[in-house]
């Protein structure tokens, strides 16, 4: 079994090394098992010092020069061998214990792509409310937050990867194939919540309460077609680290 860890990273060299060391040990889970693993960062076309940060957390790195999560995911997976992908964001720590789960559905054998519960460390009332939310969501729907998903690998690239349409929600776009996917090969979609994925809470403070009000009344009023523009989903793209 190889496990490939797949980090897409734009403008992230002040969080990138502290996500990497993490994801270092928490590959640990995978040495016990006997497996063996890579480490693999997208530099999607940064200015600043993502690309060594990278080199010096022992990853190796990719290049995608069009500034898309979805492309620049779907890149690092493109020069990935293992026989199962992990994302994950650049400014996310996942733990051992997050792996060691992982691991154990992908021993189970019945399991074809999985997400995990997150946790945000905030004491921004309204972020806390949003994270349960979503938490709740994502158990009842079996949809992964981007900032950890794992998935086959034959299954990620039967798909077609991350709909490159999208600059913002690929995430859900690419587990509701893959539950459609499983149902049909009788496998399962999973999201693990024994320990939620510690994950960066920039967005809340870079971005201001009413500017993600009104990216939520622009994707509700367009009927998801914003997710298309580059420009609407500018919390990913605009820069601000």
């Amino acid at each position: 079994m190889k496990i490939s860890v797949v980090v897409p990273a734009f403008n992230e060299e002040r969080l990138l090394p502290a996500t990497l060391r993490s994801v270092r040990a928490a590959m640990s889970a995978f040495d016990a098992r006997g497996w063996e693993s890579e480490l693999i960062v997208c530099d999607n076309n940064s200015a600043d010092g993502t690309a060594e940060a990278a080199r010096a957390g022992g990853a190796q790195v990719v290049f995608e020069a069009f500034n898309q999560i979805a492309r620049a995911r779907n890149t690092g997976a493109s020069r990935a061998s293992g026989d199962w992908l992990i994302f994950v964001d650049a400014d996310s720590q996942p733990s051992r214990e997050l792996f060691e789960d992982a691991a154990a559905q992908i021993e189970g054998g019945r399991c074809i792509a999985g997400g995990s519960t997150v946790a945000l460390a905030t004491d921004r009332a309204y972020a806390q409310l949003f994270v349960r939310f979503w938490n709740a969501l994502s158990r009842t729907l079996n949809w992964g937050a981007g900032s950890f998903i794992f998935c086959e690998a034959a299954a990620f690239h039967g798909l077609g990867g991350f709909s490159r349409e999208l600059y913002a929600g690929e995430e859900i776009d690419l587990f509701r194939r893959l539950k459609r996917l499983a149902r049909l090969r009788g496998r399962t979609v999973v999201i693990l919540d024994r320990h939620s994925l510690a994950t960066s809470d920039r967005k809340l403070r870079l971005y201001s309460l009413s500017e993600h009000l009104g990216f939520l009344l622009r994707m509700s009023f367009s009927a998801g077609r914003a997710l298309r523009d580059r420009g609407a989903c500018f919390p990913w793209y605009d820069g601000r680290r």
